[in-house]
């Protein structure tokens, strides 16, 4: 089945007492019992829930899995992947990532015993070097959340089997769209539903994909004991978003090509960070595991100040200065103070985020509406 049938029908069945093509939205916390323990496959909503199940099915559709499970937000998906491991055990995470991740890591499991090491990525023999016989987990993000590295996953994923070591990929930048982390060996897929799946910024969600059935039901113990679910209107709206998936990323991935290479060629630019360049230090793995490049870039400006950057930040009009990401509307963002914040600042330097980076999140707008906003705002 082709990619944009997948989208629309993942999940979709008709609502057997209505025929409504539309999953309902099962708006209630428990589910009546004809008698003790005889029920028809619900029970209590945080277990189960109509709405929830038909978007876990899709979730592992999409993907390409047998199981999927759906999260209050992508941090809560994060942190149930983390809670399968157990005092002493270590993770290899990337030194470039989402800040949210890194916080959840460092500041609420560390203190619990698991040790995280932040290594570059990139060159898999990092990952090969760093394992020990306490990893129990590889958490591998690509594109990465800001600087846009790309990490060779079915590498990874092979050094992970070969030591018995779990792989979890952060697949949010990309959306199964561009890529599928399960078909190249990773265990776990992680996106933070909110961004590309929802798609329209009106939802807070996350999501976890697998194969393996014991660990589908691991992950569905720690889903069910610790509470962290979505409430079945915001599974009907990730639902609606997965739908039209297809032809926004088609647009976002249009758009951010016109708009990485007019600030490529903009006098007042320096850098910019986006893996559709065939310069980019791994685009042929980028080429190989993905279908295109995205809407997800960054960029820093020849005059490096904070002052500078700030100015930019503040002056665009379309490119509304927001966190999060991958809605229809384009944003920018300062990831020194908003969603890497809690990133020590000489850790954020050290791996390349400096304090005047630029994030833009490129929406489906007309692309020549979102460059003469940027080109003004940039001057």
């Amino acid at each position: 089945m082709k990619l944009g049938t997948k989208f629309i029908h993942a999940g979709a069945e008709p609502d057997p007492s209505t025929g409504a093509i539309m999953t309902p939205i099962y708006q209630t916390s428990t589910f009546v019992q004809a008698a003790p323990g005889q029920h028809k496959g619900y029970e209590y909503a945080r277990s189960q829930n109509p709405t929830r199940t038909a978007l876990e099915a899709a979730l592992a559709e999409i993907e390409n899995g047998k199981y999927g499970l759906a999260f209050s937000s992508g941090v809560a998906a994060t942190d149930a992947v983390i809670k399968l491991l157990e005092p002493g055990d270590e993770v290899i995470a990337g030194n470039d990532m989402y800040g949210g991740t890194y916080r959840l890591f460092s500041k609420v499991f560390q203190k619990f015993g698991i040790k995280f090491l932040y290594i570059d990525q990139t060159d898999a023999a990092n990952v090969e070097k760093a394992i020990t016989e306490r990893t129990k987990l590889i958490w591998t993000e690509t594109p990465t959340n800001p600087l846009m590295n790309i990490a060779d996953i079915a590498a990874i994923a092979a050094i992970a089997k070969q030591h018995n070591v779990l792989l979890c990929v952060d697949n949010t930048f990309a959306s199964p769209y561009l890529q599928n982390p399960l078909d190249l060996g990773a265990d776990m897929v992680m996106h933070s539903s909110t961004k590309y799946l929802g798609g329209h910024s009106d939802v807070i969600q996350g999501a976890l994909m697998m194969n393996d059935s014991g660990l589908r039901e691991k992950l569905y113990f720690i889903q069910k004991s610790c509470g962290a679910v979505p409430g079945p209107m915001d599974c009907f709206l990730v639902l609606r978003g997965i739908k039209t998936l297809h032809v926004r990323m088609q647009r976002h991935c249009e758009n951010g090509h016109q708009i990485a290479h007019f600030l490529r060629n903009h006098p007042a630019v320096q850098n910019v960070y986006w893996c559709g360049f065939e310069d980019h230090p791994n685009y042929a793995i980028a080429k190989k595991q993905m279908r295109d490049f995205g809407g997800m870039m960054s960029f820093t400006l020849k005059d490096d100040s904070i002052e500078n950057a700030t100015r930019v930040l503040s002056s665009t009009k379309l490119f509304s200065l927001a966190e999060s990401l991958g809605g229809v509307e384009s944003l920018i963002n300062h990831p020194a103070s908003m969603t890497h914040a809690s990133i020590p600042r000489e850790e954020r330097i050290k791996n390349g985020l400096t304090d005047s980076l630029i994030r833009l999140s490129v929406g489906i707008e007309d692309a020549e509406d979102l460059i003469d906003d940027l080109n003004r705002a940039i001057g």
